[in-house]
């Protein structure tokens, strides 16, 4: 609860009169299948680096399968994409690809963020949280953070987790929760994040308690994205209420949930690439949907030029024909 209390706290007036504007636009679009955009999204996700020091089986970043360039967010193209979008984002998750504090600069980012007023948070795989890093990452205001954790043994961490060792993990978690106690912080709001996949699904209650015993604020249990699914895939847990897919009577597996002509986040939010690509969610990992570039457009010009609308018009008639979101489960449930 405080964790979202400390969110609200950065809602201005005139941000929340911005999402009574997208709300009402969405809700809009939704009911008359006619698209209306009022507002400016609320929040956006900013991509500190492309480069990541494991090689996870599902993750392009890891894997090395990127189409488009590696690179870091620079701290002045950071600053000219914050100028740009300031007045109506309320929240930022730095995070899209690759693992962030492999950019020198990281903290840079989130202390000019926090000089607005913006809630910020990350995800990482805590391989790089010594004791003096996790000190810095508590005064530089971060207010969440989630840390990949995907098993209780290190056999079973690496099953997907590749390159990666659990001690690492929990070592930069317990580092992170002493300097918090010793700055008397609240932040950063500290998750486990359960990535349930084959390989350790029967490990999932010991992570619950495991979160409590350690001292993390949360732990959560995530389902995974799973790029080749029909035909089955080693990956998806065989308890199928941890998985995104359901088996057929054929033996394929299709999405659980219905893919409906609708989707929140092109309304409330969007994905700026460590380059300055602006791209609709999060689910476009190459930025084949790129919409604009924020270091030599304006964000307002993007955020309502005709490619843009022309992807919410295909979105609200025929989703199933994107190909980004064909392996979406915006608005579902995590577990049936």
């Amino acid at each position: 609860m405080w964790d979202q209390i400390n969110m609200i706290k950065n809602i201005t007036f005139k941000k929340l009169w911005n999402l009574i504007l997208l709300h009402f636009s969405y809700r809009y679009t939704k009911t008359f299948n006619r698209q209306l955009n009022l507002g400016k999204p609320f929040s956006l996700s900013i991509e500190p680096t492309t480069s990541c020091n494991l090689g996870c089986p599902e993750c392009p970043s890891g894997l090395k399968q990127f189409s488009r360039p590696t690179g870091r967010l620079k701290v002045d193209e950071h600053v000219k994409m914050l100028d740009e979008i300031d007045s109506s984002v309320f929240y930022i998750n730095y995070y899209f690809q690759g693992e962030p504090f492999l950019n020198p600069h990281f903290l840079e980012l989130i202390k000019e963020a926090k000089r607005r007023k913006i809630y910020t948070a990350t995800s990482t795989n805590a391989h790089f949280i010594n004791e003096k890093k996790s000190k810095e990452i508590v005064k530089s205001g971060l207010d969440r953070l989630i840390i990949s954790i995907d098993g209780l043994t290190q056999e079973t961490y690496e099953g997907y987790r590749k390159k990666g060792k659990l001690n690492k993990v929990i070592e930069g978690t317990k580092n992170l929760i002493q300097a918090k106690k010793e700055l008397k912080s609240k932040t950063p709001h500290l998750i486990f994040q359960f990535l349930a996949v084959s390989y350790n699904e029967h490990e999932i209650p010991k992570i619950l308690e495991f979160g409590k015993e350690i001292g993390v604020n949360e732990t959560r249990i995530k389902t995974a994205q799973i790029y080749d699914y029909k035909n089955g895939n080693n990956l998806i847990p065989k308890n199928l209420r941890y998985s995104r897919y359901k088996l057929n009577s054929d033996g394929t597996y299709v999405l659980k949930h219905k893919l409906s002509n609708h989707c929140w986040r092109m309304w409330s939010g969007a994905v700026i690439t460590w380059d300055g690509g602006v791209v609709p969610c999060c689910f476009d990992k190459d930025a084949s949907h790129q919409m604009g570039n924020l270091l030599e457009e304006k964000f307002d010009s993007i955020w309502n030029n005709k490619r843009y609308n022309n992807f919410r018009s295909q979105l609200i008639s025929n989703r199933s024909d994107i190909d980004i979101c064909k392996n979406c489960t915006e608005g579902a449930k995590v577990f049936d």
